[in-house]
């Protein structure tokens, strides 16, 4: 009787892993155990058999020290397109191989929703609305509109472009940032323009750039007091990109006439934040990527990276350190050779 393979799946908290439709094919080729809760002491047996994880983004920090406790660990499936959690030195120098999930879909259509919806809430006053009227009231407040409003986007790429697709319909101006982006004006009209220039402009301000030692604090004091005070600023990509403390002054001291955050430098955010009790705030707990079809879609990559791990076809450029196949130690898979 031959073996099977031990796959952990990890943090699973809503379920939705267990109940996405390619789980059948994952438990075909491997014995799947879901954790759906943080790793614990009463789970070292499971990683100490495990030859495979299917981790959930960046939910478990997969440090050295994880790595270690998992001896039979051949191959991690890191579902969405990026391992800042994970540190690929020691995976790579035991010889565990890191498949990305980078051909997901779904993020950019589901990001950009939840873009639109920070910005409705908090032009139409949506929320401090809705809570008025459920404590008996019929509040007497103007509200704004989208239509006609200047949309700064910093990061033109996979999230970026589709954000500017939506603006738009709904009768923005769009104009744009990238570091690699010369100043000018593209194919769909959208002008292209130096960061401070853009900050000056746009009524909103939308993040969809990278974490990168470039990107992280690139919203500082100085480029918030850039912003005109009637202006808002939305941020779905990262949280480090922004100077929270530098954002908090200026929502209280009325440079900065709202924001809308689904991302935050310490995650969860703390209870004791001052962004949690200001009133030109609207918050949602990093979901921009969470919802039922990204998460099936993870799952289904996974199956697809395993079949091909299990056939040693396993396309390098799913790969995040090839350079791990050169370790000799057992494995159950492997790469395509070109």
């Amino acid at each position: 009787m031959v073996n099977r393979l031990n796959l952990v799946v990890l943090d699973d908290y809503e379920g939705e892993l267990a109940r996405a439709p390619a789980m059948t094919r994952l438990r075909e080729m491997a014995d799947v155990t879901i954790l759906n809760r943080a790793i614990g002491a009463q789970d070292e047996q499971t990683l100490n058999n495990a030859q495979l994880l299917l981790a959930l983004r960046e939910r478990t920090i997969i440090d050295s020290q994880l790595i270690t406790r998992c001896p039979n660990l051949e191959l991690i499936l890191q579902t969405g397109g990026h391992a800042y959690h994970l540190d690929q030195t020691t995976a790579t120098q035991r010889g565990v191989v890191v498949a990305l999930g980078r051909r997901v879909t779904m993020p950019p259509v589901v990001v950009p929703e939840l873009v639109f919806g920070l910005m409705l809430g908090l032009v139409r006053q949506i929320y401090p609305l809705h809570a008025e009227m459920m404590r008996g009231g019929w509040p007497e407040t103007v509200g704004g509109a989208l239509t006609g409003r200047t949309l700064g986007i910093l990061g033109y790429g996979r999230h970026g472009r589709p954000v500017a697709r939506l603006a738009e319909a709904f009768g923005m101006k769009v104009i744009a940032w990238a570091r690699s982006t010369p100043v000018g004006t593209d194919e769909f009209g959208v002008e292209h323009l130096p960061l401070d220039v853009l900050l000056a402009r746009a009524d909103i301000v939308s993040i969809h750039l990278r974490l990168s030692n470039e990107s992280r604090g690139l919203i500082n004091r100085e480029r918030l007091g850039k912003m005109k005070e009637s202006a808002f600023l939305i941020n779905t990509s990262r949280g480090a990109i922004v100077d929270e403390t530098a954002l908090i002054d200026a929502l209280q001291n009325g440079k900065l006439a709202g924001a809308g955050l689904d991302v935050f430098a310490v995650e969860p955010l703390p209870a004791s934040s001052p962004l949690r009790t200001l009133p030109n705030v609207l918050l949602t707990p990093h979901v921009g990527w969470k919802v039922r079809a990204v998460l099936h879609e993870f799952v289904d990559i996974a199956a697809d990276q395993l079949a091909a791990w299990l056939r040693g076809s396993l396309s390098k450029n799913e790969i995040l350190n090839p350079s791990a196949m050169a370790v000799e130690r057992n494995r159950t898979g492997g790469m395509a050779l070109s």
